[in-house]
């Protein structure tokens, strides 16, 4: 694609984030789609593969978006698109810790956009179910193919959108944020 030039980047490591941004100067668009997901309970689970979800997840975004915002202004304000989670709203049996850094992730883009509007950088939170990618590769479950789920996303972009559902079960998870606390499986 022409104007796109990979970079090879750890959002969990100071200088390389400092690398990439110092690389890309031209930047108008971010897309923090870096992540992982542990899978542990909270009560019992890991504690250091928790911190590793959350350092990834919640402080790897929040790095990239304080080593680009500048970048961001400076060329015209831009997007910045955060790639979130269904589970940004609920928790599920086995995998809460993924729920709690990604609850964390939407309400850090929420802050972000608050924060960046003056200088005119649209920031939106995308959040999805299951996209059939590595993350999800040993899931045995429904999943969205990657072009769909990009396609959606760009086009929320496009129209301004600051918030995007891409999928049913998100949408589910959303509404459900109206009633009573309550244990949703997807």
């Amino acid at each position: 694609m022409p104007g796109v030039e990979p970079v090879s980047l750890d959002i969990t490591d100071p200088k390389s984030v400092a690398a990439a941004a110092a690389l890309a100067g031209d930047v108008t668009l971010l897309v923090n789609n870096a992540g992982v997901a542990q899978a542990r309970n909270l009560a019992d689970g890991d504690v250091d593969r928790i911190r590793a979800e959350i350092e990834t997840n919640v402080f790897g975004t929040l790095s990239m978006v304080r080593a680009f915002a500048p970048i961001l202004a400076r060329n015209g304000g831009g997007a910045i698109v955060n790639i979130l989670s269904a589970a940004s709203w609920f928790c599920y049996p086995g995998s809460s810790s993924y729920a709690v850094s990604k609850a964390a992730q939407w309400n850090l883009t929420n802050g972000v956009r608050m924060e960046l509007d003056a200088q005119g950088t649209l920031v939106v939170g995308v959040h999805v179910g299951m996209v059939d990618t590595d993350l999800t590769a040993a899931l045995d479950v429904a999943k969205m193919p990657p072009a769909e789920f990009v396609e959606i996303a760009l086009d929320g972009l496009e129209n301004g959108q600051v918030e995007i559902v891409a999928d049913d079960l998100s949408r589910r998870a959303k509404a459900a944020l109206a009633g009573p606390p309550r244990l949703l499986v997807p």
